[in-house]
């Protein structure tokens, strides 16, 4: 879809966006190009007194490699509420580096939905993904360094687990060896790199309540292992205050603007298919305690985003979801449906019937999650009436209502429609409940969420993630819930299978354990921590004109 011509009003200064949000002069201060940095103190003093808007989360149906559109929804939607005279605030993740230069582009929404300023949060920001790369790889240098030094601790080098970090999409750092030197007291071991968004610390930074959680969270941080097998953690090599003051400015929440001045917070930016997938405990507190509606964008589809935010990030912030958006795209349906890519942007009802089941499934989820739900189909050019009928027919059929969404092409007018509908639904007063309870072991919740959410029949288990959860249970490291690593390109594990899978197991290699950031990470498939550019990468047509203006971020 080519963008129509954006005309961007006056952009609210800092200031103003702070007074929107109830903020004092001093609770904000300016922190680049059309960005400013809200103190902790000020979130935490709202947070805990103030009675908070409705919570709404937008997610969607299994995406294609092009993007289904939650971005420009979340942004339209947020707008569409300023139209109906409503105070909302929608909050993003800050889109990492290595997505912008290679397949995905930058994560700002597109055509009259966008945040501004778009190239400065795409292209860096605030410095808030730069400071988690620093902070991930200063524990990184000082377990090394405590080798390096007599090792008091008796580090076994080769059960160092914490990897290095970059924020750029690099292959060829996937499998590194560290410490190869001439000089004998440097221990040689086999080593990772993994993209700055997959860092247990930038999962961290997005969970922590304020300073003092930080600190704790970040010395839980499980570095690797003993010659005897006991474990060694960040505070044992006394690094969580260095890390912590690396991280100051970082755990501050950004507030930009919507095209149409509507208050954004884009911070936090933990991967969907590696992480929890969503924007900052932080900055969505924030956006609790100072609108009427805040509107928060989960990674990928239902299951999910939308699951690792019902069962990892309301826990945390003791507030469940109030209603949910399900993004389709006809394209999507199509897709699901058996057309090829190329084929999947023209009209093809009968590959939109079979794609249904897709739309079937995820509908099943967000049931199965809680929440009352509304479809936002994402308009294309090519799109046509009988399609949209056929699906808002079976939508019906569900007790579901279908509203069209024209963000891209209309900004907040297009989704006026459906900000009503999704006031319909917050009046309803339902709201979403983890999976599984507290204290559910982590393979039992796995078994929920593969057999409820993707549809499996149960979960084939490998004998090394056997071994890594006797090893986590020896060090009491299984509290909490599970964060599952799988591919978003299927409902099952393999990314080749379309629609809505039957008459599948997944398998699950293995299991790591983020004590910091309080889950298990199951891993089903050989998860890249690292992804790879592609054959031409957007990077390639990114530049800087003869007056500084950066051009080619899409």
């Amino acid at each position: 879809m080519s963008a129509p011509d954006l005309v961007v009003g006056p952009m609210r200064t800092v200031a103003d966006l702070g007074a929107a949000l109830g903020l004092s002069a001093d609770e904000i201060r300016p922190a680049g190009a059309g960005a400013g940095k809200v103190s902790v103190a000020a979130v935490r003093s709202r947070a805990d007194r103030a009675r908070p808007g409705k919570l709404v989360l937008v997610t969607g149906m299994t995406p294609t490699r092009h993007g289904e559109g939650k971005t420009v929804t979340v942004i339209g939607l947020a707008d569409g509420f300023a139209r109906l005279g409503r105070r909302p605030v929608a909050c993003v993740r800050q889109p990492s580096l290595g997505p912008t230069f290679g397949v995905k582009g930058g994560a700002t929404g597109g055509g009259r939905s966008t945040i501004e300023p778009v190239a400065e949060i795409n292209l860096g920001f605030t410095g808030d993904i730069h400071a988690v790369a620093a902070a991930h790889n200063l524990l990184a240098a000082m377990v090394d360094n405590h080798v390096f030094h007599g090792n008091p601790l008796g580090i076994d080098p080769q059960r160092i687990h914490w990897p290095r970090t970059v924020d750029i999409e690099d292959r060829a750092l996937r499998h590194v060896t560290v410490g190869r030197a001439a000089d004998p007291r440097s221990a040689v071991h086999d080593g990772t790199f993994v993209i700055t968004a997959a860092s247990e610390v930038m999962a961290i930074l997005a969970l922590a309540r304020d300073y003092v959680d930080l600190k704790e969270r970040l010395g839980r941080i499980l570095v690797g292992f003993g010659s005897d097998g006991h474990p060694v953690r960040a505070s044992d090599l006394h690094a969580a205050g260095a890390m912590a003051a690396v991280l100051r400015d970082a755990l501050e929440p950004n507030v930009v603007q919507t095209a149409e001045g509507v208050p954004a917070l884009v911070h936090g930016g933990p991967f969907g298919n590696l992480a929890h997938g969503t924007s900052s405990r932080l900055s969505i507190e924030l956006g609790l305690a100072t609108s009427d509606v805040c509107v928060v964008e989960a990674g990928f589809a239902t299951e999910l985003g939308a699951e690792k935010f019902v069962d990892i990030v309301t826990p945390t912030l003791d507030r469940d979801v109030d209603a949910a958006v399900l993004v389709a795209t006809l394209r999507s349906l199509r897709y699901q449906g058996g057309a090829t890519d190329e084929a999947a942007t023209s009209a093809d009802l009968a590959a939109v019937e079979r794609g249904l089941e897709n739309l079937d499934q995820h509908l099943a989820n967000l049931a199965a999650l809680g929440p009352p739900a509304v479809v936002a189909l994402n308009r294309f050019p090519g799109d046509t009436p009988e399609e949209t009928e056929r699906v808002r027919s079976f939508c019906q059929s569900r007790g579901v209502e279908l509203v069209e969404s024209r963000a891209f092409e209309q900004g907040g007018d297009g989704c006026v429609d459906l900000a009503r509908s999704v006031e319909r639904l917050l009046a309803l007063g339902r709201r979403s409940r983890p999976l599984s309870p507290p204290g559910t072991p982590p393979l039992e919740q796995l078994r929920t969420i593969a057999t409820r959410l993707y549809g499996a029949d149960g979960v084939r288990v490998l004998d090394e993630a056997t071994r890594d959860l006797e090893q986590l249970a020896a060090i009491r490291e299984l509290d909490g819930p599970i964060c599952v690593a799988k591919t978003p390109s299927s409902l099952s594990d393999d990314p080749h299978r379309r629609n809505r899978p039957r008459g599948f197991s997944v398998t699950l290699d293995r299991w790591t354990r983020s004590a910091g950031a309080g889950f298990t990470v199951g891993y089903l498939g050989p998860i890249e921590t690292m992804p790879g550019l592609p054959t031409n990468p957007a990077a390639e047509t990114i530049d800087v004109d003869p007056d500084g203006r950066v051009v080619g971020v899409r």
